[in-house]
């Protein structure tokens, strides 16, 4: 058995995932052949695709010469959270555009995306059903099809998203609690609970459950306690961060097909694990830990129209 040790990048993680970064040229079909046979082991034992990997977890690997074949010593340049024919989960990075825009001087996301499907060798047109600030980080749903698209982004229009933000704010917040500023002129509400409190900032999980532009960004920092890194709206500058400390950490939707809720987690990425360090010294451990329980509000929760 071949063994590895999962990061703390891979906190949080699915094991399907985990296992397309080991070998991104295998199909959907093969990976899961390996993991419902018992050929993939996490701590030893069996597992599911959906399974969340935990830092310091090991995966074990049955030795074939199919699998040696497709094992990379890189990790892909896209960090696929989740694939099948109708749809792909991405990682954004924070700094990089959905869509282009005028102040980019990179590939935006779907364009990114779009290229490294060419190179696998599996070109595909791809339609964002969610879309995420340049500076946020997370999952983004990109949809193969039109067909796809079409019924997530009703599903979006009619019951909207299931989604986890984590969020580095300024100030001492409440444990939890909830904000309802309207925006655009429209009800608006966001949910949270504060993770850790530290001197300056705290970390939140935060649910927001209408889906107004900036809604987070905006809502935090109208109630004093601006999202670090968003300049835009009255957040500190962070070095070396690359955009807000605001994570899409997990969304969930009914697959277009079948129409069964699935959530996708979101590892966090290097930039904001390390500034969750900085604010919690001793106690990063423990949030990870806090991450791990977090689960997304229901899709169908009612929200403000």
């Amino acid at each position: 058995m071949l063994s590895f040790t999962a990061t703390i990048t891979d906190h949080c993680r699915q094991v399907e995932s985990f296992l397309h970064n080991l070998m991104p040229g295998a199909t959907r079909g093969y990976m899961q052949k390996l993991i419902k046979s018992g050929h993939l082991l996490l701590n030893g034992a069996p597992t599911s695709p959906q399974a969340l990997i935990s830092v310091n977890d090991t995966i074990s690997l049955k030795e074939s010469a199919r699998s040696a074949e497709l094992l990379e010593n890189r990790r892909p340049p896209v960090d696929l959270l989740y694939e099948d024919d109708m749809i792909a989960v991405v990682n954004k990075n924070p700094g990089r555009s959905v869509h282009r825009t005028a102040e980019d001087s990179d590939m935006d996301l779907v364009a990114f995306c779009e290229d490294y499907l060419l190179r696998r060798g599996t070109p595909c047109k791809l339609r964002p059903v969610n879309r995420l600030d340049r500076g946020t980080s997370g999952a983004v749903i990109l949809a193969k099809s039109p067909t796809s698209a079409g019924i997530l982004g009703r599903f979006i229009r009619e019951e909207g998203l299931g989604k986890i933000y984590l969020a580095v704010v300024e100030g001492e917040i409440a444990d939890k609690g909830e904000m309802n500023t309207p925006l655009e002129g429209k009800e608006s509400l966001t949910e949270f609970r504060r993770i850790f409190q530290g001197k300056d900032d705290a970390i939140a999980a935060v649910y927001p459950v209408s889906g107004r532009m900036h809604q987070i960004r905006k809502h935090f920092s109208s109630y004093g306690h601006p999202v670090l890194g968003d300049l835009r709206y009255g957040g500190m500058l962070v070095k070396g961060l690359g955009g807000h400390a605001l994570h899409a950490f997990a969304v969930t939707f009914p697959h277009p097909s079948s129409e069964e809720n699935m959530t996708v987690y979101a590892p966090l990425p290097e930039t904001l694990l390390e500034l969750i360090r900085q604010i919690t010294g001793d106690s990063t451990p423990l949030i990870l830990s806090v991450l791990k329980g977090i689960k997304p509000l229901d899709p169908t929760h009612e929200r403000p129209v």
